[in-house]
């Protein structure tokens, strides 16, 4: 059984290198153009230069985005596009749409092609037919189940990779092809300028009774019809490993970089314990809370144990679950003395209860102590944004290290 790719998001350099130190394999990223998410931060070609070398160095791979559903004004600058990353030395490139398909395999055809789940991968002959036009790879369509994917592996070519998502947000369109944000606000979701009115707050109205607006829940506000909850898998890594998938991906490129060590650090422990001893295998409920420190929606398996019922959609808020926050990022730390010198990142005080995320480690939990400021004075609180604070900590820590507490 070979162990599947953790494949992490990257929306920006500093995001691609913590998915790489907290256990990813592999990370995709966008450029300015042609990613379906221009909320993220994005990659400059120097920008892609460094990611590519950072994972490189480290045995890891990273994927170009480049995904969107091109009009005939982008034709001439993908191409433009492609000369340009060509000799970056990308391990793949997702495309979704057909023409973009055959200018990369025309124009760089030595770079592989993932075909992205916005060309809507939900049988096994459309797969089959992209592998003999040369991808390597497909995103298999978020409305599969487990079922279908072991009927699609079975059917398609052993060399033919599956890619799924197995964390974050759910579209409530066909695999994001939607119009919505479009229609109602002038906003390309399928350029990768989505306005997420999927989550807005909608009520009922009857044609003929124009301004009359009916309840369909119990909502003073209205309701969130359309506002799926968040796809979390982590107690189903049997399934998922036994499945057939080649790469487990996490959804998320615009999402922060806490985010993204937090459920990058989550899977990768579980996995690599599943493989440890896959017969007596159980799963760490402690994972889960993990997965519930960062922002997120209430949690859902998606379509993979059968199509989902009423309760796979937030009726009563459009809001994120946001129990915990990151306070501060580590800058040093001084064996000598035991202490660790912080930037902040959010107000926290002497005497809180802070847990630190490592790299590879299982968090620890200190009480902020003997708190210093920049110039050595002794402080109870730190209020101030990017302040600088130094604080006794029992064991070492690393840089780069970040410091979390639950939200008073």
């Amino acid at each position: 059984m070979k162990k599947p790719e953790l494949l992490a998001p990257g929306g920006s350099l500093e995001k691609l290198k913590t998915a790489i130190d907290y256990g990813a394999d592999a990370v995709y990223i966008g450029g300015s153009s042609f990613s379906l998410r221009v909320a993220a931060e994005n990659f400059s070609l120097d920008d892609m230069k460094e990611g590519l070398k950072y994972a490189h160095d480290r045995g890891k791979k990273v994927y170009l985005t480049a995904n969107i559903i091109p009009h005939n004004a982008d034709i001439k600058q993908f191409e433009e596009f492609i000369k340009e990353i060509r000799p970056l030395g990308f391990d793949a490139v997702l495309i979704a749409d057909l023409g973009m398909f055959g200018m990369m395999r025309e124009l760089a055809p030595e770079i592989p092609i993932h075909v992205s789940t916005q060309a809507n991968n939900t049988n096994y002959k459309t797969a089959i037919m992209w592998h003999k036009m040369g991808a390597s790879r497909v995103v298999l369509g978020r409305e599969m189940s487990f079922k279908e994917i072991a009927e699609f592996r079975e059917n398609i070519p052993e060399d033919l990779e599956l890619e799924a998502f197995i964390h974050g947000a759910m579209c409530i369109s066909y695999s994001g092809r939607c119009l919505l944000s479009n229609y109602m606000t002038g906003r390309d979701s399928n350029m990768g300028a989505c306005a997420h009115p999927c989550r807005w707050n909608y009520s009922l109205v009857e044609e003929k009774r124009p301004g009359e607006y009916f309840k369909i829940e119990e909502n003073e506000r209205g309701t969130f019809i359309f506002n799926s909850k968040d796809l979390c898998t982590i107690e189903h890594i049997p399934e998922l490993i036994q499945s057939g998938i080649t790469s487990l991906k996490i959804e998320g490129r615009v999402k922060t970089a806490f985010y993204v060590a937090t459920v990058v650090g989550a899977y990768r422990r579980e996995i690599d314990r599943y493989f440890e001893d896959p017969e007596n295998y159980k799963f760490n409920p402690d994972e889960l809370k993990e997965l519930c420190k960062v922002s997120h929606r209430p949690y859902t398996t998606g379509f993979y144990f059968g199509k989902p019922g009423a309760d796979a959609q937030v009726y009563e808020t459009s809001s994120y679950i946001r129990d915990y926050e990151l306070i501060g990022i580590v800058k040093s730390y001084d064996a000598a003395t035991g202490r660790m010198t912080v930037t902040q990142r959010n107000r926290f005080f002497e005497g809180d209860e802070i847990e630190i995320l490592q790299p590879m480690k299982p968090y620890i939990t200190i009480t902020a102590e003997d708190m210093r400021d920049e110039e050595g004075q002794p402080i109870t609180v730190a209020p101030h944004p990017e302040q600088i604070v130094t604080m006794n900590v029992y064991e070492p820590v690393c840089e780069g290290a970040m410091l979390r507490k639950t939200k008073s």
